[in-house]
């Protein structure tokens, strides 16, 4: 039988198209905004997979409006007490449901402070959205997997969208226009081969750096949500700071080498980890070090992590079942998370 995390996956290239074609509005009065009167910084409110589109964001803002942004823990607020000033921000809050109080504390608390606030949810008449002075819509339709896929792709398009128009990159934007394709041959790239390895593994770095490792944290996440195999998110320069010490014969390490710096920052490494005897999957266009995990071609280097996301989501849901999970019911998990 079909899951709901399949069929929602596979919605996604369809959805990002009607966010990209039907709600420009909100995406270009915000740039107009901040091109009129740009923040000092960013802060983004987030969690779990919209927390990874944050890191994504924090790239592209950096990269292209060069503004540094930072993702503000909620706890420091609702648990801890600070006070930080932010008048001088733009606080951005990401969420599918909107419904969680400890995003909604801190976005109020940013809005009584007098950052300028935006919420980029998919559900625009939920209490975040009500707090944002600019809501910016996800758009990607009713999302029941307790396992978010069409609604963190719809986000990091979005994303990429307000980039554009705040920046005035007129080469991502026309990119952005050829995302919904790359993203349906995305789909169409057979990834199953990874099911062996990763089907009996105990643990799986993640490596990828730049715009990608946004992407590479979502798939860690993926792989203990719904696969509940261990994974760890690291950069392709930080992993060699300590964490390359922990891995072993056992623990494969999936690389993802695009055609960028970052990505053959990432191709190096696996490279070296091939070497050594290690098991490496390697998620690029062409063959690298191990096992080849096919990716369309590129499009952009600021887009091409949407399309591996893509790609990978289908085998989070295949690796699930192989390991003998329900991937739309993961223990212990439920669909709208309330943290406080």
């Amino acid at each position: 039988m079909t899951s709901a995390m399949d069929r929602e996956l596979r919605e996604a290239p369809e959805r990002v198209r009607a966010l990209l074609a039907a709600h420009h509005r909100p995406y270009r009065e915000l740039a107009r905004a901040l091109r009129r009167d740009p923040p000092a910084f960013l802060v983004t409110i987030a969690r779990g997979s919209s927390d990874h589109a944050a890191t994504y964001a924090a790239t592209l803002f950096g990269i292209l409006a060069g503004r540094p942004t930072a993702s503000l823990p909620p706890s420091l607020i609702t648990r801890y007490g600070a006070r930080p000033e932010l008048r001088a921000a733009l606080a951005l809050a990401i969420s599918q449901s909107g419904q969680s109080p400890d995003l909604c504390t801190v976005l109020e608390y940013a809005r009584d402070g007098g950052a300028r606030c935006a919420a980029l949810v998919n559900d625009t008449a939920s209490p975040l959205a009500a707090l944002g002075h600019h809501v910016l819509p996800q758009a990607a339709g009713p999302e029941r997997s307790v396992a978010a896929t069409k609604s963190v792709l719809c986000t990091m398009a979005g994303i990429a969208l307000l980039a554009a128009l705040w920046s005035e990159d007129e080469g991502l934007r026309t990119a952005l226009g050829t995302l919904p394709d790359r993203l349906a041959e995305a789909l169409a790239c057979d990834w199953s081969a990874a099911l062996a390895p990763l089907e009996t593994a105990s643990s799986l770095f993640v490596v990828a750096r730049g715009p990608a490792l946004g992407i590479a944290r979502e798939i860690a996440l993926k792989c203990k949500e719904t696969a509940g195999l261990h994974a760890e998110a690291v950069s392709a320069a930080e992993v060699r700071h300590g964490p390359r010490a922990a891995l072993g014969r056992g623990v494969p390490v999936l690389a993802l080498a695009f055609e960028d710096p970052g990505g053959a920052d990432s191709r190096a490494f696996a490279a070296e980890v091939a070497a050594a005897g290690g098991s490496v999957l390697t998620a690029a266009v062409a063959p690298g070090p191990g096992l080849h995990l096919p990716l369309p071609p590129p499009l952009h280097p600021l887009l091409d992590p949407l399309a591996a996301l893509q790609a990978f989501y289908p085998l989070a849901e295949a690796l699930a079942r192989a390991r003998g999970r329900d991937p739309d019911r993961p223990p212990g998990l439920a669909k709208v998370t309330r943290t406080v």
